[in-house]
């Protein structure tokens, strides 16, 4: 993994976009020198405007989801390539007038580029199909052989680290094998760096949660560090892999000495200046949608349009949050708060579809600008709810130290949330983004919502 602007990217996948990179900018030079043979071609100008073009749409296509895996789904590659040719036929006639290269004031020149980048595209989309070439693989070895160990190896098995092969698990002296089977075991009553090297590994995990009283081989661990063996423990692990920070295998003493977790009056001033902005521009672009949603509401089901409820913000504090109403007026007519889920039985017609569409949530908008919400952030929840997580769920209030978002990473990377349960694993989403939020994140986050919506993957 590699890790850029606070977040972790599969090294696989980078290699993947720089490799698409330079072939998209090498098809359109090849295509300016067969169309203007004969002539001169001031490449000075014309590879370093194929090179911006090609970061261009490649890294759009990137944020789109054409880079993450696809699990072998046919159908799900199809619907990335042409999501991805949807969106980036717009993006590059706007990238060809701003280029200053009049060779795309040809239209011929036009068409072609644009062949060949949907040629590019067709190519990853199926090439994503198929498994990680062995010269990408990095072997690891995991330390441990418990449930954690297991939920390591389950988590390495997951389509978006195919780039890493499990060589087995090694047990320290004072630990038993209790759920690993004995045929998975390498290197018993053997030093912990002689199995690295005879396994040629490149990363250990450590899955053991205890310890003390010298269960741990610190000294051989050390060993294996200063021979440059990547060595993780559970946490760094899941935060790496997965993009989460797990409660299970969390200590406070991690959140206070670790990196991230970072605030100050520098990037709280970027987040809401790109909030204002952000926010104004999405009201002017989806007025028009508003409008419609809100006379579909009044055909249906009648006044009221919006509705607003109590929900907790940054630093516990309770605001009102404003959306389109999807339910029906009497949803919660015995005042109890209920979960709400993503087949609820309360939904108007038009609330189902403006809820699968996220319409509903536009009007926070306007908490955007109020100052309540920013773009980006955790789910602001109810009160009722608050009270209950905060008792049952560790470390649930850290959540609460930045704003609540109109989207954010929890609700593209999980479903619809509807029970304690839900509540944990988006919790260890927020986690992650708290620990590690940048405007790089933010922007990120804003693509991967349009591609959840676009394509209806992952979150509803």
């Amino acid at each position: 993994m590699l890790k850029v602007f606070s977040h972790y990217f599969p090294s696989h996948t980078v290699l993947k976009i720089l490799m698409d990179v330079v072939l998209l900018c090498f098809a359109v030079s090849v295509a300016i020198a067969l169309q203007f043979r004969g002539a001169k071609v001031e490449w000075a100008l014309v590879v370093p405007s194929a090179m911006l073009f090609a970061v261009a749409m490649i890294a759009l296509n990137s944020v789109l989801g054409l880079y993450r895996p696809c699990g072998g789904s046919p159908r799900d590659a199809f619907v990335r390539v042409v999501l991805g040719l949807a969106v980036s036929v717009p993006v590059a006639y706007g990238v060809f007038l701003v280029l200053p290269w009049d060779y795309f004031a040809s239209e011929a020149i036009q068409l072609t580029v644009l062949t060949l980048m949907g040629g590019v595209l067709a190519l990853r989309g199926a090439l994503n199909r198929r498994q990680e070439n062995a010269f990408f693989t990095r072997r690891a070895l995991i330390v441990g052989g418990g449930a954690d160990a297991v939920s390591v190896e389950r988590a390495l098995s997951r389509p978006a680290s195919s780039g890493v092969e499990v060589v087995g698990f090694y047990l320290p002296e004072s630990e038993a094998a209790q759920e690993v089977s004995s045929a998975r075991l390498v290197g018993q009553g053997q030093n912990l760096l002689d199995v690295v090297r005879q396994h040629r590994v490149g990363q250990v995990i450590v899955a053991v949660r205890e310890r003390r009283g010298g269960v741990l081989p610190l000294r051989e661990l050390l060993d294996c560090k200063l021979h440059g063996i990547q060595v993780q423990d559970l946490t760094c692990f899941f935060e790496r892999v997965t993009g989460q920070v797990r409660i299970d295998s969390l200590k406070a003493s991690w959140l206070i000495f670790g990196d991230g977790f970072r605030q100050g009056w520098l990037r709280a001033f970027i987040k809401r200046a790109f909030d204002l902005v952000a926010a104004m521009v999405l009201l002017v672009v989806t007025l028009p949608i508003m409008l419609l949603t809100m006379l579909l509401i009044l055909i249906e089901d009648g006044a009221p349009v919006f509705y607003r409820q109590e929900r907790v913000g940054q630093g516990g504090r309770v605001f009102k949050v404003i959306k389109f109403r999807s339910m029906r007026r009497d949803a919660e007519r015995d005042g109890k708060p209920r979960w709400a889920s993503a087949n609820d039985d309360r939904t108007t017609r038009v609330g189902r579809v403006i809820r699968r569409l996220r319409i509903d949530e536009l009007p926070q908008l306007f908490n955007v600008l109020a100052g309540q919400m920013s773009m980006v952030g955790p789910r602001p929840e109810r009160p009722y709810f608050v009270d209950q997580l905060t008792r049952d769920i560790p470390f649930y209030a850290v959540r609460h130290s930045v704003k609540p978002g109109v989207t954010g990473w929890a609700q593209v990377r999980y479903q619809y949330g509807s029970s304690v349960d839900d509540a944990v694993n988006k919790l260890q989403y927020d986690l992650y983004y708290v620990k590690n939020h940048t405007f790089v994140l933010d922007t990120l986050i804003l693509f991967e919502t349009v591609r959840v919506v676009l394509t209806g993957e992952g979150a509803h």
